[in-house]
């Protein structure tokens, strides 16, 4: 699936290029994970956004893949937040008219209204049109700040083999990635609350420790089988230091969030 994404340069809506579209639910069919969008820029309204822009015409200015979506967890009206991957600005604006004709197809009964949509579906041959116009940059790989540091549990806990050198001992582990950009987003969905015990380290600590959390996959990162797409409202939760040591304890069981709290209630008798 191929779409065009309109960014504006003033809007209501929480949009971070290269990392997050924040959109309405009427598009939400469009934008799924897989879709190849193109990002697009209107008609320029404030000099003031002329540094950040490519040009003052409409134009197209990168492409990106929709790698997951999820729900605003502040939205009155079911927004939606869909996380961008492999962004890939333009160097050069590619205008969205070229001579007398658009690389969008626009509908005969659309001519007033067609630029108004901020996601707009196009073919393949269109998406391809416009990158063979395009001077490409690198992929951007955003520089997201991770959630305050959680520890390696569902990282690297497999250790593979030991062995004895001197008075040292060697571990080798298994070192599975981690996308801080998911810990961020489902703390916007679920919280810094701990799911199980119900601590919070603000609450305890004070303002220090806002925002401190660990966020523990469901199913461990080791166990995906390679890389899968994780659902950040579903897939993940938020846990204490203490909850999330017990949950990895032991190498050969994970304990499920369920099994932890019964725990929890039977030592409270």
């Amino acid at each position: 699936m191929y779409a065009v994404i309109a960014e504006m340069d003033k809007s209501k809506w929480n949009d971070k290029p290269g990392e997050e579209y924040h959109f309405p639910k009427r598009y939400a069919k469009m934008l799924i994970p897989g879709t190849r969008v193109v990002y697009y820029k209107g008609q320029i309204k404030d000099r003031s956004y002329r540094p950040l822009r490519l040009s003052d015409k409409p134009h197209y200015f990168a492409i990106a893949t929709i790698s997951s979506v999820y729900p605003d967890p502040n939205a009155k009206r079911s927004d939606l937040y869909a996380v961008v991957t492999d962004f890939q600005p333009f160097t050069e604006a590619v205008l969205a008219k070229k001579g007398e004709n658009y690389f969008e197809s626009i509908p005969s009964n659309r001519e007033s209204n067609y630029w108004y949509d901020g996601v707009r579906p196009i073919t393949e041959e269109i998406f391809e049109a416009i990158v063979e116009h395009a001077e490409r940059g690198a992929v951007v790989v955003p520089e997201e700040k991770a959630v305050e540091e959680e520890g390696d549990y569902n990282d690297s806990f497999e250790s593979e083999a030991t062995h004895l050198e001197g008075a040292k001992i060697s571990y080798f582990t298994t070192k599975y990635e981690r996308k801080p950009l998911l810990k961020n987003q489902a703390v916007k969905l679920h919280g810094t609350t701990c799911c199980v015990c119900g601590f919070n380290f603000k609450a305890f600590y004070g303002e220090y420790a806002e925002g401190f959390i660990h966020i523990h996959h469901l199913l461990p990162v080791s166990e995906l089988g390679g890389e899968k797409p994780v659902n950040p409202a579903t897939d993940l939760v938020p846990v204490c230091a203490n909850c999330h040591s017990i949950i990895h304890r032991k190498k050969d069981r994970t304990l499920s969030i369920d099994e932890l709290k019964e725990m929890i209630q039977q030592q409270k008798g």
